[in-house]
């Protein structure tokens, strides 16, 4: 049987329950919205960068379409919960005041295979961040979004690793390689752009002020997380680096990423307060 995907208009908006929407969700969503907006742009990047794989292209162009009803599905909530709120207006400033460079003729990450680890490195933190919201929602339509876009960015996950295995053929990098890709995109997470997008999404009437946009924008988001959580998602980021995804490795790199979160909420609070 064809894979068919989710609709916007297939949504239970029905069932939409303003008393059970948390403001601090509203925030996350609105700007993450934002984001998964952006998705026909990374494809321009990952295009140029496959640019002699027209099957890997038109991969990466069926993605950026799901990544961008993402979007449209978080701002046509966030709307609905805001009625003042206009996501195209947001999308704008978004854009304006960050910029993905998409004219390159090469990956950043050095190769084609280190830029699918890297990818499956972003599929693993999408996956794991809708399924924390969406476990923690008791709205119904906000909860089905969550559980649309997770199961999307899962299988986008398998898609990507499932290209890496045969860019591994020819490009041979080694585990350690395939770590040090997936570390750095780990740590790109605290890069302007989730700042930004937050910021523009609900603060764009007072100055942009980085450090307390992140901070804030971390004790919301990381607040969701359970260690079940950080399990998939520490495994994943073995499975794409090359590693065992299971044993005790992956428990102390998992008991250690969980407290790094936990602290790194609990520090964006203070500083928010």
């Amino acid at each position: 049987m064809a894979y068919t995907h989710w609709t916007i208009e297939g949504l239970p908006w029905d069932k939409f329950d303003p008393s059970k929407v948390d403001p601090d969700k509203v925030k996350l969503a609105k700007a993450a919205a934002l984001v998964e907006y952006n998705g026909h742009i990374y494809a321009d990047y990952l295009c140029n960068v496959f640019r002699d794989d027209p099957e890997f292209c038109q991969v990466a162009r069926d993605w950026a379409v799901e990544e961008v009803q993402h979007g449209e599905a978080l701002g046509a909530w966030a709307q609905r919960v805001d009625p003042s709120w206009d996501f195209q207006a947001a999308v704008t400033r978004f854009r304006e005041g960050y910029q993905v460079e998409t004219s390159v003729d090469a990956s950043r990450r050095g190769s084609r295979a280190g830029e699918l680890v890297s990818r499956c490195i972003v599929e693993t933190g999408t996956s794991s961040y809708y399924t924390a919201l969406g476990d923690d929602t008791d709205e119904p339509v906000f909860k089905q979004i969550c559980r649309h876009i997770a199961a999307d960015e899962l299988r986008h996950y398998k898609l990507f690793y499932d290209y890496l295995k045969r860019y591994l053929e020819s490009e041979k990098l080694n585990r350690l390689q395939r770590l040090m890709v997936s570390m750095s995109r780990i740590n790109e997470t605290e890069d302007d752009e989730l700042a930004y997008a937050y910021y523009a999404a609900n603060y764009w009437t007072r100055p942009y002020q980085r450090s307390e946009n992140y901070s804030e924008y971390t004790k919301l988001a990381y607040s969701y997380y359970k260690r079940q959580h950080l399990d998939r998602m520490v495994a994943m980021v073995f499975k794409a680096s090359g590693l065992k995804p299971q044993g005790w490795l992956h428990n102390i790199a998992s008991k250690f990423a969980y407290s790094r979160m936990r602290k790194k909420a609990e520090g964006g609070a203070k500083l928010a307060a």
